[in-house]
């Protein structure tokens, strides 16, 4: 007994020393946290997506305060995030941010776009674009497999029975998860109210891209021609929209032959 009361003594002793020397050592070394960082933190949604561009909310939090980051740079959490952090700052709060949500360029969907083969690979749009190039007679189309939905943190895209995602503008964040998942890059961020969307971006030639597709963009230009501001002028193949000039009007997809142009809001 002696013997054992003895090796507890010990070891107690020991497991103290250590303690002390612990606790010494931490005091000595420990890293003073700015306090700006737990209350920026305290006002971040926390959903560490990382669309910030940094590992989490806590990394974003540390680099705003380090000047880093902007502290706009919050997607997730929008203008009201931006503002309480810009008064933890103490810096100006009279800010204005434009909501940017993830939009769908293309319309191939069931019916619309050819198939060159029947894919019965991995059920994701990653692994079936490795395969020739994809399904879809498109280089560019849906392959329809979710990767996007699966991508979202917040719920904000399913699978349409068209077999295209559907974005839920409400839930929608801006975070950009889904735009860095689609392997075809036809998922791109833009401001929410913008009235006109051209909803395809194949690159093939005007014959073949409408065999392929009846929604398909052709680069006739019509669209264009027939703008009555102005707010759309040919880049190449490609409409491009000036959304400062666009009222929604709808002429322009009245008179697009394919009906590539979508009309969102009038």
């Amino acid at each position: 007994m002696g013997l054992v009361l003895i090796s507890v003594i010990v070891l107690g002793a020991i497991g103290l020393l250590f303690g002390i020397g612990l606790a010494i050592a931490g005091e000595k070394f420990k890293v003073e946290v700015d306090p700006r960082i737990t209350e920026i933190l305290n006002v971040l949604p926390g959903a560490n997506c990382g669309a910030c561009g940094y590992p989490g909310c806590e990394g974003f939090a540390k680099a705003v305060v380090e000047g880093r980051a902007p502290y706009t740079g919050c997607v997730v959490g929008g203008e009201k995030v931006a503002k309480n952090i810009a008064k933890i700052l103490g810096v100006d709060e009279n800010i204005t941010m434009v909501k940017s949500v993830a939009f769908l360029t293309c319309q191939g969907g069931k019916g619309i776009a050819q198939e060159k083969y029947v894919y019965k690979g991995v059920d994701t749009c990653k692994a079936a674009n490795l395969v020739q190039g994809g399904y879809k007679g498109c280089p560019t189309g849906c392959l329809g497999f979710g990767d996007c939905v699966k991508a979202c943190p917040f719920d904000a895209i399913h699978m349409g029975e068209d077999g295209l995602p559907k974005i839920d503008m409400e839930k929608c964040t801006g975070c950009g998860l889904c735009v860095k998942a689609c392997p075809r890059g036809i998922l791109t961020l833009l401001p929410v109210d913008i009235p006109l969307l051209l909803g395809c971006k194949t690159e093939l030639p005007g014959p073949e891209a409408r065999r392929v597709c009846s929604k398909a963009c052709i680069g006739c230009g019509i669209c264009e021609k027939v703008c009555p501001k102005g707010a759309i002028k040919m880049d190449g193949r490609f409409p491009v929209i000036d959304y400062n000039l666009c009222d929604g009007c709808g002429i322009c997809v009245e008179k697009c032959p394919t009906k590539a142009l979508i009309l969102l809001k009038k």
